[in-house]
């Protein structure tokens, strides 16, 4: 499923996934499930939505690479996927504002943090992340600047009081998913996250939301 997502930008359709695995309907559904209950990948509607840091639909932010292109899952996912994917060590991420409108693009890669002076909000609490996922993925988008950030939380009445800059949203995503694409696949447990989050950056309060679940 994730190289299907690595290579091609999209999940793997049921004919493809019994094909590869050799198993019944049955079999690959009862798999479908343990893989979202482990948090591996989000359904929604039966489909495959999330397989972070990929996506099957629109979240807001396009990724396009040399040879594949993408939807990133939200901010974080989106500059994690040239991070992530090594035969695409950088990638054109472009989304627009959801106050204004306003068009953003970054060429990501890994030695260094684009340039740009937007921001990027965290409406949900990593702790909350996910009681309603793939809400948390929608709302976490890449503003013009603080000011365009309140005129949203105003309009839309959702507080955005975690907001960070564009390095730091590169750092974030720069190691988060190493691994991913590996098998199997090991998750950072509460603890390692809240120290990941410390250690790039995050801001305090975002990493003691998380600390509370410990």
């Amino acid at each position: 499923m994730y190289d299907s997502f690595a290579a091609r930008g999209r999940a793997p359709g049921d004919d493809e996934l019994r094909r590869a695995t050799g198993r019944s309907a049955r079999w690959l559904e009862e798999g479908l499930r343990v893989l979202a209950d482990a948090h591996h990948i989000v359904r929604d509607e039966g489909g495959i939505v999330l397989a972070h840091p990929f996506a099957s639909r629109d979240f807001g932010f396009s990724v396009k690479g040399a040879h594949t292109l993408w939807w990133g899952g939200c901010a974080w996912d989106a500059f994690a996927i040239p991070q992530l994917v090594d035969r695409e060590p950088r990638a054109l991420v472009a989304t627009a504002c959801p106050a204004c409108g306003a068009a953003h693009a970054w060429v990501v890669e890994r030695q260094a943090p684009p340039p740009g002076d937007q921001v990027v909000a965290f409406p949900i609490p990593a702790a909350s992340a996910w009681d309603d996922v793939i809400r948390t993925c929608s709302l976490q988008r890449v503003f013009c600047g603080r000011g365009c950030v309140d005129r949203w939380s105003a309009t839309s009445g959702i507080p955005a009081d975690t907001v960070v800059d564009i390095p730091t949203l590169w750092r974030l995503a720069r190691h988060w998913y190493d691994g991913r694409l590996d098998s199997p696949y090991e998750r950072r447990d509460i603890a390692a996250s809240a120290r990941y989050f410390q250690e790039v950056g995050m801001p305090p309060a975002y990493v003691a939301s998380l600390r509370g679940r410990m």
